[in-house]
């Protein structure tokens, strides 16, 4: 990537930075995770904990670079909560300064196998929003999810969330959909109803298998394609979702919730659908025309492009070093981000879901479109059935809103006509 800076990122325009303070270490070894295969990237007696001096410029640059009156910080890992409540009652100590400034949240992810009764109290007394990761019943969940023992997780995790329940601490789910997963959609769907979890996103599973030079650098999955030009390696892991598939699980888990639980149960992928047919800027950059403004920030200080390429060739430079803004425009300038729209296949651009879609997270992009054009997202058949499917009902849903109607009454439309007056 060339880092010539050609043009500055509207500092006016919001950047999100997703922090790994304890960078890729984690309690658990599941099937899926792209992340801790990174440990590669650090000397084998790596202490993977954030320094105060990078803790510290972390939250001062981000708060000045940050345009908006609301600052969101984001902890993930790895496993955050490795690094103990000490390292979190640091944070807030030193946000402390800059609290007449902004408006600072904080957010956790975690996989909510070391939450504890004092976990909780801190978290409920500094407000944090609490991501768990959770597949679905135990059944689901432990297929893919186990510990470094080969452990299943879940009654760990399910204890976990009672607590954060018990003790009223805001919380979401984060749901991985792996290539067994896709084939029980009601199942997931109907025990996180049981369980009474309200906000659920639902993430596909895509890995590709290592290359050659991806084994030469010590990973084991392979490295995000390269937009304008053929991939060889499109052999995707045993445990990813495969296309169809996904749309199915994807259509059975709206075809329940838009006929029963509209305005109960928030689902993440069919909000951010919505909006996109609402005609606004999607929240998140798998379905934005452009991505490149979310980047990484390792527990060493490093600066990396996005959470799905922490690589070398990534590498933006430093927090204690830089500032965010002018590690973006380096990325941006350098043709990252931008390419996710300008490296768009011609089928993708005369598709009747491109303003849904955007042709989806470029990791996924390395296939071939029927025409030999590189970079078509390899869940595409997938996304088209379900938007292609959510578009009757999406246009109920938009025309409610225009009127001033609350959208659960699309509810009332499925079973009858519905009358509105405007």
């Amino acid at each position: 990537m060339s880092l010539d800076v050609k043009n500055p990122v509207d500092s006016r325009q919001g950047i999100h930075i997703l922090a790994k303070p304890n960078g890729p270490a984690c309690n658990l070894a599941c099937d899926y995770c792209f992340y801790t295969e990174k440990q590669s990237l650090f000397p084998k007696d790596e202490n993977y904990r954030m320094p105060d001096n990078v803790l510290e410029a972390y939250i001062a640059k981000y708060i000045s670079a940050q345009p908006s009156p609301e600052v969101e910080f984001a902890w993930q890992g790895g496993e955050p909560t490795l690094l103990g409540l000490d390292f979190f009652k640091k944070v807030i100590e030193m946000q402390k300064p800059f609290t007449g400034q902004k408006t600072i949240r904080n957010v956790l992810q975690s996989n909510g196998t070391l939450i504890t009764d004092e976990w909780c109290r801190f978290l409920k007394r500094h407000s944090f929003l609490v991501g768990i990761s959770l597949d679905g019943p135990q059944i689901v969940h432990d297929r893919y999810r186990r510990d470094r023992g080969g452990k299943a997780t879940f009654n760990k995790v399910m204890k976990g969330l009672e607590r954060l329940r018990k003790h009223g601490v805001e919380y979401n789910v984060m749901a991985c959909v792996a290539g067994e997963t896709a084939c029980k959609p009601q199942d997931v769907y109907h025990f996180f109803k049981k369980e009474g979890v309200e906000f659920i996103q639902f993430f596909p599973v895509v890995e590709r298998i290592p290359d050659e030079i991806s084994e030469k650098r010590g990973f084991c999955l392979g490295m995000p394609p390269l937009l304008d030009r053929e991939e060889t390696n499109v052999e995707v892991t045993p445990w990813s979702v495969a296309p169809e598939p996904y749309g199915d699980f994807l259509i059975a888990v709206f075809d329940e919730w838009v006929k029963n639980d509209v305005g109960r149960v928030f689902v993440m992928n069919f909000e951010w659908a919505l909006n996109a047919w609402m005609g606004n800027a999607s929240p998140v950059c798998v379905f934005a025309k452009q991505c490149g403004r979310s980047i990484v920030l390792e527990h060493n200080g490093d600066v990396y492009a996005c959470d799905h390429h922490v690589y070398p060739e990534y590498r933006l430079g430093n927090i204690l070093d830089d500032n965010p803004l002018h590690m973006i425009s380096k990325s941006i300038a350098a043709g990252f981000g931008t390419g996710k729209e300008t490296a768009l296949p011609r089928r993708c651009r005369e598709c009747d879901v491109l303003e849904l879609c955007r042709g989806g997270c470029p990791k996924h992009r390395f296939l071939k479109t029927y025409d030999d054009e590189p970079g078509l997202n390899y869940l595409c058949p997938g996304y088209r059935k379900f938007f292609n499917y959510s578009k009757k009902y999406l246009r109920v849903f938009r025309q409610l809103l225009e009127n001033n109607l609350p959208a659960s009454l699309v509810m009332d439309a499925i079973k009858g006509p519905l009358v509105i007056k405007t």
